[in-house]
């Protein structure tokens, strides 16, 4: 837990960065004495400002797919940057990183390449309106896609004006999905959705499969693009596009996060029939075509296809799973466990079922305190480069929380 060191920079933070620390790095809404500041990484461990080791398990909010300071993956990074990065033009990474998802995500025939996953769904956006001219696009109330003025959950400095076009609908309902579309009428441009309900504060839920299908006849039949925006979920729930098991193929998809095992670089993919929209629209940046990230990230999607990791995340997962689920039970806690289990939203919760907040603060920050990094309201993930041992000590630490703070969390 944050020490002298870390309460330190904290308050040198706030003299010189608004609000001592911004966005989802923030820990303003985090337990009290949550650590701000690191200072290593390696594997599945990360060591704050004052020292103290962690077992992460927000693996860096997604990014750390096969552990922290990968060989591999940072080896092939390093290459590239002793040769060429961010220059006057590309490097040939790009063409080959472009042909490598091409050919592991099975509706995408081409690819643009940007740094976060803001970026790419403000191309997915642009795009989208683009392809017949159109404004409206139906987003499904409380999904995240980014921080921009048109997407941002908090909106301070954004106008109405800035939301003017979309049309928001309830995730996994069908007829709010229809609705919604009829509202849109002939001004219909996209249907965004995430590959599975992955809000804050919330219980997550898994697609229905009959929401993804009628997402999909809905935009056939308006001539209009469905988006799966799997920058948080993309290569932790399969090999390809999250909604490929569901019989659903998008027109585009937006990635990030894990894509480059944490080196800075996310995707905009699409079918043949979104190319030329996606070839107008005016897109760029001055790091966009840095060659060190794809370098990266081709090193990545080989390990993705080569290895057991997402059958390894699984399997940890599940037996993290497992092992709270028993916890809870023998100590009368009433733990909320939800979405796939590689991805996992642990809470507690109250009577009524919903985020009890302060419990969950206080289950996370003994979890912190334990050594092990929990989040008490956002999903969480499980790396590849964790251990079955890893796991079993999460659930000592676990239980030791459940039994001291059994009064807080109402066990």
């Amino acid at each position: 837990m944050s020490g002298k060191i870390d309460e330190a920079l904290k308050a040198r933070a706030a003299r010189v960065i608004p609000g001592g620390m911004y966005g989802h790095q923030s820990v303003a809404l985090l337990p009290p004495h949550a650590p701000q500041f690191f200072v290593r990484a390696k594997g599945a461990y990360l060591w704050d400002a004052d020292g103290q080791r962690y077992i992460d398990f927000m693996c860096g909010y997604g990014p750390n797919l096969f552990g922290y300071c990968n060989p591999e993956i940072d080896a092939a990074y390093a290459r590239q940057m002793a040769e060429i990065d961010v220059a006057t033009g590309p490097t040939p990474r790009m063409v080959e990183l472009a042909e490598a998802f091409t050919g592991m995500v099975t509706h995408a025939d081409w690819a643009m390449f940007c740094k976060n996953g803001t970026d790419a769904s403000s191309m997915a956006l642009l795009t989208a309106r683009a392809y017949r001219g159109r404004k409206k696009v139906l987003m499904a109330s409380g999904a995240y896609h980014g921080a921009a003025p048109w997407c941002t959950p908090i909106p301070a400095g954004t106008v109405e004006d800035d939301r003017a076009h979309f049309i928001y609908y309830q995730y996994n309902d069908v007829g709010s999905l229809e609705h919604a579309v009829a509202l849109a009428g002939d001004d219909l441009a996209a249907i965004f959705a995430s590959p599975f309900k992955h809000d804050v504060f919330v219980d997550q839920e898994l697609p229905d499969p009959a929401y993804a299908r009628r997402a999909r006849e809905l935009c056939d039949e308006k001539d209009a693009l469905l988006l799966v925006d799997d920058i948080r979920a993309g290569f932790r729930i399969e090999r390809d596009c999250s909604w490929t098991h569901l019989g659903v193929a998008p027109d585009l998809s937006t990635w990030g996060k894990a894509i480059a095992n944490g080196h800075p670089i996310s995707a905009l993919l699409g079918n043949d029939r979104a190319k030329e929209a996606a070839s107008k629209i005016y897109v760029t940046g001055s790091f966009w075509f840095a060659g060190a990230a794809m370098a990266a990230s081709l090193e990545t999607l080989r390990l993705i296809r080569e290895m057991d990791y997402l059958e390894r995340t699984i399997a940890l997962g599940d037996r993290l799973r497992t092992g709270l689920a028993a916890i809870a039970q023998a100590r009368g806690v009433n733990l909320s466990q939800t979405g796939p289990s590689q991805m996992p939203l642990i809470m507690i919760a109250d009577d009524e079922g919903h985020c009890d907040f302060e419990s969950s603060s206080a289950f996370a920050g003994g979890m912190m305190a334990g050594g092990a990094y929990f989040h008490p309201f956002h999903n969480m993930f499980i790396g590849a480069a964790m251990t079955e041992a890893d796991i079993d000590r999460t659930l000592e630490i676990a239980d030791s929380v459940v039994r001291k703070f059994s009064p807080s969390v109402k066990a």
